[in-house]
């Protein structure tokens, strides 16, 4: 009979082998970081049935535990997607190194030089649900800007996630870089996470929580490190007067159904009042068409009135599904209102041809990613030229929005003298 497993000894000794390799890694060249993710995107593309059948599997039994829509389309895998997968890693891999790049240098009147360069954070826990492409994101993010990772899966995506890091370890072993830099915690027990928390002993430096509201609110209020994470993504487009119509449709129902189940996702259409009878209809019944429900304020009744009454209760809602509310403003003043009361802060766009009502939600706005004439779904760091990313950040610290390698870097000061005292 197996002995029980020591899930405190086995996080700790995680913790203090990713410290070793984070110290490598800190000074390991920019062509061996690269090397080693250009590995293991061969060695992934080279293993696609093995990791589509490990997928299979884990497809098989979210629909057994009765899995949403949604979130079946999170965890799936096909060749397009592993397609992506591996191009992801190349662009990562060929992206320029951030470690020990000059951020700002500057002469003191003593004669003194100081540089702020970028450094490597150290070791970076990442704690995941159901998408296991983050597996190869975070790995290969993390590994470009010298830092060691933990990575912990949810029990969803267990096989998938474990057939990728197969592949990134490989990697790391082809380029002689040790392959306790990128970790894949081998349990779904969730104390895992509650030990991640408490910083692994000192081992642990950030932790990114990607996944669904309540794990990010436990990571918010259990961790005893520094934290990048947003809480979740109620994203909103404005529909200004000064709109094109034919553009507000096409960004509209992209913005909403291209991907219902992602953080960039729109939930909430707001639309300026002067255009409902030009506008409104038109969007709305290609939502429709799309599959997708509406759900609107008493105005948007008024036209549509077999459209879902909306609740306060929708303002606040992340669907992740094919629903959306509407809400009709008077004007940009009023969008912004709405938003600022309403947004988790993560990503919000405006459909116009007025530059000066562009400018003043741009101002009004205090969310990572603003968008204008553009779908909300292109929040993401491979859209952002990042290669990938581990999450959107939404709060204040300087990794926010698309958290890629230069988010995932700190920095410190070098100072050259020439014999210089302080008075």
């Amino acid at each position: 009979m197996n002995a029980p497993l020591d899930l405190a000894a086995l996080m700790a000794e995680m913790g203090r082998k990713a410290r070793a390799a984070a110290s490598v890694l800190a000074q390991a060249s920019a062509e061996d970081k690269q090397k080693a993710i250009h590995a293991a995107a061969d060695a992934l593309d080279a293993a696609r049935a093995k990791v589509l059948a490990a997928n299979s599997e884990d497809m098989a039994a979210g629909a057994e535990r009765g899995m949403s829509t949604a979130f079946l389309d999170r965890l799936k895998l096909d060749d397009k997607r592993i397609d992506g997968i591996v191009s992801a890693l190349r662009v990562v891999a060929d992206l320029p190194d951030p470690v020990g790049t000059t951020i700002a240098d500057w002469s003191r009147p003593n004669g003194l030089r100081i540089s702020r360069v970028r450094t490597p954070l150290g070791v970076i826990g990442v704690i995941f649900e159901s998408r296991p492409n983050v597996t190869a994101d975070a790995g290969a993010l993390c590994l470009k800007s010298g830092n060691a990772v933990i990575l912990r899966g949810g029990s969803d995506s267990v096989r998938s996630s474990g057939a990728i890091h197969d592949a990134l370890v490989a990697g790391l072993v082809a380029a002689g870089l040790p392959d306790d830099a990128i970790q894949l915690v081998p349990t779904t027990d969730r104390a895992a996470v509650g030990e991640m928390l408490k910083g692994l002993n000192g081992s642990i430096d950030v932790i990114v929580p990607r996944g669904g509201k309540t794990l990010v609110a436990r990571v918010q209020e259990e961790a005893r490190v520094p934290v990048f994470a947003h809480l979740e993504g109620l994203c909103h487009t404005y529909v200004d007067a000064s709109a094109d119509l034919a553009m507000a449709v096409s960004v509209v129902v992209n913005a909403k159904m291209r991907r219902t189940g992602i953080c960039g996702a729109t939930e909430t259409l707001l639309i300026h009042r002067d255009i409902l009878d030009t506008h409104l209809l038109p969007i709305l019944t290609a939502l429709r068409e799309k599959g997708c429900e509406v759900r609107g304020d008493a105005e948007v009744l008024a036209r549509l009135p077999d459209a879902v009454p909306a609740t306060e209760t929708d303002w606040r809602t992340e669907y992740e599904d094919a629903i959306i509310s509407v809400k009709v403003v008077a004007d940009v003043g009023e969008a912004i209102a709405h938003i600022e009361h309403y947004s988790s802060h993560h990503t919000e766009a405006v459909i116009a041809e007025d530059p000066a009502v562009v400018e003043r939600f741009f101002a009004g706005i205090d969310s990572a990613i603003l968008m204008h004439n553009a779908s909300t779904q292109f929040a993401d760091g491979g859209e952002f030229g990042f290669g990938g990313e581990i999450g959107i950040a939404t709060g204040k610290m300087h990794a926010r929005g698309p958290v890629g390698v230069e988010q995932l870097t700190s920095f410190k000061y070098l100072v050259r003298g020439t014999g210089q005292t302080r008075p």
